[in-house]
């Protein structure tokens, strides 16, 4: 159970707080200087003040790399001291997010059968399962797949009555990852933020999908009383960006503010088109947390940078964005707004609101006891995400969850279960295919792939399963026949990662080099610039086709992403050796 308690706002310039970010940093520095744990490294300032909008990293100690996937947060805000105390919060919501997994307190491992003996009156209702899954199966059929595996049952709180609720929060884990986290002053500011994030997920999931013509709203510094907010568009304007805000909150009860950004005098050559978004309790703080997040993403519109897409796609080219520029205009004043003194009376009514429309909110602490910072990991049963796939289900997830864990027996048991739930998925051929490529049966597998790819309803399962099929060719080094199957991948879902390595693989393979940089080129350059194996394939093919310079710096970047890359090491040690003779 989470104590939520009055949470008057002392701080509320760009971001409404319970105190000021001075002193958010000055305690949270604290806390972790008396540990004997090596959490925090240090913080230091990015951004090369161009647009004189601060950007902040929070750099990881060996212990918070031990546990978390990242090394580095950034933080944001229209001040240098708020955008250090949100580069230190990303850290705490992180470090306690991964940490309550590791440690996993309170948490019960059991079948749902069971569950609802031990939690008669306080087990998540099936409906709601039902929801989160994007679902409608019967009840007795959802228990049928529920019951194939145990699930981590833990004491949730439902913000909007205050009860406890046991859930079975690895399923949650699966469809939403880590977006939910948040960390803050008081349960009540991190849950506020969290709950404003997934409504942001939310609403952009939907835009990204439907392409709404959304209202558009004013960016003359003149058109908002605001000081921060105007301030923050006369930086943009004063630097010639281009700024396009987009009403997106899309009936939910707190507004989303969307941002897109260019500077046409340095793109592309050192900048990228950024588009974003920021939620709040207001319009003007909506507007400041999309713009400065803008500033985040794009290293001062001239340094190069190349930001990963999340929550909304990342565009190529201006054109693509031509349905962001259609709508009518609109104004701050036209959006909701949900203003209270006390954070707790906002957290409530957002909830209340939510509820009403369908969607409970649900909180766990993941405070991490060490620390002493308070954190949550916060959840929306019907909420969607970009990132998830188009056409979810209960018997998809379990499927996935299986593959990943049981043993054979139990895993091909829980297909049968599953497909006879689900007689005419488009997803049971493509998990059999799966299936048997783990297990080792190429051919097997390809036959799969082969009659899962028409049945597939969506362009991003179109794309998954062309890539596998191609996978399966490669292991019988058919690099010519992969490509046609990558093209189709790649045209379906330009940002699958997977499916640009593989194809500048089989280009490499049939010695194609300066093509099969151009595909690795696309992953660093838009979708993950840390991607270590494209930067190291990246180098190899400079190295052969003679451009040392160019070879050396990005097996540089593999090694400074690891260290212990040992073939990235031994190829820098040849170019020096080269140049040495």
């Amino acid at each position: 159970m989470i104590s939520l308690s009055s949470t008057p706002k002392k701080y509320h310039t760009d971001q409404d707080k319970a105190c000021t970010p001075q002193e958010t940093v000055r305690r949270v520095k604290a806390a972790l200087s008396g540990l004997s744990l090596s959490i925090l490294a240090q913080t230091r300032r990015i951004d090369n003040g161009v647009l004189g909008i601060p950007v902040f990293l929070s750099i990881c100690g060996e212990d918070a790399r031990s546990v978390m996937p990242t090394r580095k947060q950034m933080g944001k805000g229209a001040s240098p001291e708020q955008a250090e105390a949100s580069a230190l919060m990303e850290l705490m919501e992180r470090y306690g997010f991964f940490t309550f997994w590791r440690d996993l307190p309170e948490a019960t491992q059991t079948t749902w059968e069971e569950a609802k003996v031990l939690f008669p009156k306080t087990l998540m209702p099936l409906d709601l399962v039902n929801k989160a899954c994007g679902d409608t199966l019967p009840h007795d059929t959802l228990e049928r797949i529920l019951n194939l595996r145990p699930w981590l049952f833990v004491p949730t709180t439902h913000i909007a009555t205050g009860n406890t609720v046991h859930v079975p929060l690895d399923l949650f884990k699966v469809l939403n990852e880590f977006n939910g986290s948040s960390a803050g002053n008081t349960h009540v500011e991190s849950i506020l933020q969290g709950t404003c994030e997934l409504v942001e997920r939310h609403v952009c999931a939907l835009a990204d999908k439907l392409h709404p013509a959304l209202p558009s709203l004013p960016v003359q510094p003149e058109s908002t009383n605001d000081p921060v907010l105007r301030d923050l568009l006369e930086k943009f304007h004063h630097n010639g960006i281009v700024l396009v805000l987009k009403d997106m909150t899309m009936g939910m009860p707190v507004p989303t503010v969307a941002a897109l950004a260019m500077n046409p005098l340095t793109f592309p050559a050192t900048s990228e088109i950024v588009f974003t978004a920021g939620t709040a309790c207001t319009p003007e703080k909506a507007a400041i947390r999309a713009i400065t997040e803008v500033a985040q993403l794009a290293g001062d519109f001239c340094t190069s940078a190349s930001y990963e897409a999340s929550g909304l796609p990342k565009y190529r080219s201006w054109e693509e964005t031509e349905w962001l520029h259609q709508g009518p205009q609109t104004t701050y004043a036209a959006l909701p707004r949900i203003e209270h003194d006390d954070m707790l009376e906002e957290l409530q009514e957002v909830a209340q609101r939510l509820e009403a429309l369908g969607f409970p909110l649900f909180s766990v602490s993941t405070q991490n006891p060490q620390t002493g910072v308070p954190s949550n990991y916060n959840f929306v049963p019907g909420f969607q995400f970009r990132e998830r796939d188009e056409h979810p289900s209960v018997g998809l997830f379990v499927l996935r969850l299986l593959r990943e864990e049981a043993n054979e027996e139990a895993l091909l048991a829980g297909l049968a279960t599953i497909e006879a739930a689900y007689p005419e998925s488009h997803f049971i051929p493509f998990f059999k295919g799966l299936i048997a490529l783990d297990m080792g049966n190429v051919e097997t597998a390809r036959a799969f792939f082969t009659e899962a790819l028409p049945l597939q309803p969506g362009a991003t399962a179109t794309a998954l399963v062309a890539f596998y099929h191609a996978y399966t060719l490669t292991q019988e080094a058919q690099w010519e026949t992969a490509i046609p199957l990558l093209d189709n991948a790649i045209e379906s879902a330009p940002d699958l990662k997977e499916a640009l390595n593989l194809r500048g693989v089989c280009k490499f393979k049939l010695e194609r080099y300066a093509e099969a940089a151009e595909d690795f080129t696309e992953v660093v350059k838009f979708i993950d610039k840390s991607s270590v194996m494209d930067l190291f394939n990246l180098g190899v093919c400079h190295k052969l086709m003679g451009n040392t310079d160019e070879a050396k710096t990005y097996l540089t970047a593999a090694l400074s992403i690891d260290p212990t890359f040992a073939k990235a090491q031994e190829h820098l040690a040849e170019l020096a050796s080269q140049v040495q003779r």
